[in-house]
């Protein structure tokens, strides 16, 4: 038996006036001193010695880290210009029907025998090579992403979504939103569309910056070195811009192949893709690019996956506005320049794919078609649809309708220009942003704009009358009433420098904003004025396009911002005022595309000089060293402009082509007396005038 233990001792818990515990930490301190006195001398010694060796090693390696932090590599790449001429053939094919509104239809004919399937193109040299050398970047510009306050990073399917209200977005292609009535929502939160790849805030920006957190990882060693700057400092001879176009072409196709091989859309800066509906859009968005500036090489490998691996049986929605402009007529084009069947029979599945979208009360149709179910609906919050997504389809379903002669794809989108041509509530041919699918009329009365949700309703209203063959007077009557109720109620001057510019009308109030959507209009004005329109339409489309090129020049970037305000007060201001939601650069293809329009009609050279810069401006700022373009957050900051993460997939298929065509001296060269340019810049062929 054990006796109790003897406690020999008193335990005590001290504790200081202000309740902080006592932890003896000067105990501790004390035994880890004591703990170092207890090695032996040699043992201290080395490791004093170890240490001291280690800072000797950090102080020599500190200038070459540092160096290689600020990404100052020496970069070489050199350019071998293979300038093709393209010799474009299309079937000898008549309209399946006569789009004049009331007309009866003209005689069906058969397609003519078409070239050898898989022939090879016609290709011609055009001039010497000339070696270029790819200059290092004289500037270090770090591309850090500005802190600021996050938002979802919505795609698709493009159409109206719950969305934050920022400030004061942009088209079809190419995440976007709309102001329902005069400031008014229908419930508590805002709406947005997917328009041309970009999200629209209520009078607002496109496109919220990515999540800092959701990037972080991703972002920081791609932007340990600067956006090179391409090799552009070189004569302004006409071969010499053309080979810059195909390397930034090559230089873009470069990072999608090897990050988003067969996906929607290059992440270059993370050096991944990000995913829409599937479909390879950028794949089949640059089809006909590559053809135009004869990259054969590069055209085969893009042939191949469409032959192999594009499916159109999958279960996904896909919105029939985008997938229309870019697949659809992706698809049309590369058919009609190649004369390749594989092109025509993939538009052909995926244009029976599409067609349950019209089958509404209305026939207005649907914004959204899940293609391999056979089902269409709207989206889950609204049954309305952006006017410009349902009348800015007529191009390619027509020329669907010619090529297979299937009557029905060009009967449904007929339908839809007569709906909207009876329709009450236009102002002087300006139409509301929204149609309702099941009463087939306007909503959100009202509210008009050339940009983003109504843009390219004004544009294929001409475009469908020249593609018919100049025949269909009710569509040439739109647009003629529309251009008048434009210029009556939406043309303003700024005060400081008397530029002319593009307002929206909201219920009779002006608004001097203008999306940099807007700037299709001079090429569009300036199309109607050489088909024989009223020579008012080019002195207006000259007036347009000197403020569209100032949006440009009057940032620090040289890159035009999504949305610009203007100033109409008579000071010594500045014409151009942006807000900070609305500073951002997308690679839009707009002020390119007029500029092609406006050099082809005038022979003005200043509009090539304006693109030259434009290009200089998208290799200094957005071209990213390891591969692709990446859209820029700030054109105001030269220093930070915060790259987005995202190359859309109309900088390969529109913004690039419209500038070597714009740098091309061959008229034929998708003659515009023979195509005709959808709105994500596919050409389709001029139709034959019905015999008298």
């Amino acid at each position: 038996m054990y006796s109790p233990s003897r406690k020999d001792f008193i335990s005590l818990t001290l504790s200081d006036p202000h309740s902080h515990n006592y932890n003896n930490g000067k105990h501790r301190r004390q035994s880890c001193w004591r703990k170092w006195k207890q090695l032996s001398r040699l043992q201290r010694s080395i490791i004093l010695f170890l240490l001291a060796l280690l800072l000797i090693f950090g102080l020599l390696l500190y200038p070459s880290i540092a160096e290689q932090w600020r990404g100052l590599s020496v970069k070489e790449a050199w350019f071998t210009p293979n300038d093709m001429e393209l010799k474009p053939i299309g079937p000898d094919v008549k309209p399946v029907l006569d789009l004049a509104i009331g007309r009866p239809p003209v005689p069906v004919l058969r397609p003519a025998a078409g070239p050898d399937v898989g022939a090879d193109p016609v290709l011609e040299p055009k001039g010497p090579n000339i070696p270029i050398l790819a200059k290092p970047p004289t500037k270090l510009q770090s591309f850090v992403h500005p802190q600021k306050k996050s938002f979802p990073n919505k795609r698709g399917p493009p159409n109206i979504q719950k969305y934050g209200n920022v400030s004061d977005t942009a088209r079809g292609g190419k995440q976007e939103q709309e102001r329902v009535q005069d400031g008014e929502t229908e419930d508590k939160e805002k709406t947005i569309v997917s328009w041309r790849g970009a999200i629209i805030e209520a009078d607002q920006a496109t496109e919220p910056p990515p999540s800092v957190i959701e990037k972080e990882g991703a972002v920081v060693s791609a932007l340990a070195k600067p956006a090179d700057t391409a090799p552009l400092e070189v004569s302004a001879g006409t071969e010499d811009r053309l080979e810059a176009v195909r390397e930034a072409f090559r230089h873009a196709w470069k990072g999608y192949k090897d990050h988003a091989w067969g996906h929607d859309e290059l992440k270059p800066i993370s050096k991944s893709f990000g995913e829409w509906f599937g479909l390879g859009l950028t794949l089949i968005d640059s089809l006909d690019t590559m053809w135009v500036m004869g990259l054969k090489e590069e055209f085969t490998e893009a042939r191949d996956w469409v032959e192999k691996e594009l499916s159109f049986n999958k279960n996904v929605d896909v919105n029939l506005f985008e997938t229309t402009i870019r697949v659809l007529g992706g698809l049309l084009s590369t058919y009609h320049l190649t004369g390749d069947q594989l092109f025509l029979d993939k538009a052909k599945d995926l244009g029976s794919r599409l067609m349950p979208a019209f089958k509404t009360p209305s026939k207005i149709p649907f914004s959204d078609v899940n293609i391999g179910k056979g089902t269409a609906h709207p989206p889950r919050w609204t049954s309305d649809s952006t006017l410009a997504e349902v009348t800015s389809i007529q191009l390619e379903f027509r020329e669907l309708s010619r090529l297979t002669q299937e009557a029905q794809y060009q009967e449904a989108v007929n339908e839809v220009m007569k709906l909207v041509h009876s329709l009450p509530g236009k102002q002087d041919g300006l139409v509301p942003m929204f149609i309702n699918t099941n009463s087939g009329q306007f909503t959100h009365k009202g509210v008009f704009t050339l940009g983003a949700r109504a843009d390219s309703y004004y544009e294929y209203l001409l475009k469908q009358w020249i593609q018919g063959g100049k025949t269909e007077d009710v569509l040439l009557e739109d647009y003629l009433q529309a251009m008048e109720g434009v210029k009556k109620h939406l043309v303003r001057q700024t005060g400081p420098g008397r530029l002319t510019f593009v307002g929206e009308l909201s219920h009779n109030r002006f608004n001097p904003k203008m999306d940099h959507l807007v700037c299709f209009l001079p090429g569009t004005l300036a199309l109607g004025a050489h088909n024989g329109l009223p020579g008012d339409h080019m002195d207006l489309a000259v007036q347009l396009m000197e403020t569209c090129h100032e949006m440009y020049v009057q940032m620090e970037t040289g890159l035009s911002p999504e949305i610009a305000h203007f100033n109409l007060q008579a000071s010594d201001g500045h014409d151009v005022v942006v807000k900070p939601a609305d500073r951002h650069n997308l690679l839009r293809p707009e002020t390119v595309e007029s500029l092609f329009y406006m050099y082809r009609f005038t022979k003005d050279t200043k509009y090539r000089d304006w693109g030259w810069e434009i290009l200089k401006n998208f290799n200094k700022y957005a071209k990213v060293s390891s591969g692709g373009y990446t859209s820029i957050n700030n054109v105001r900051d030269p220093v930070n402009p915060g790259p987005r993460d995202k190359m859309e997939s109309f900088f390969l298929g529109e913004t690039l082509k419209y500038l070597y065509l714009l740098f091309s001296d061959d008229t034929e060269l998708l003659s515009l007396e023979k195509f005709i340019f959808n709105t994500e810049a596919h050409p389709l062929p001029i139709w034959p005038s019905p015999p008298k």
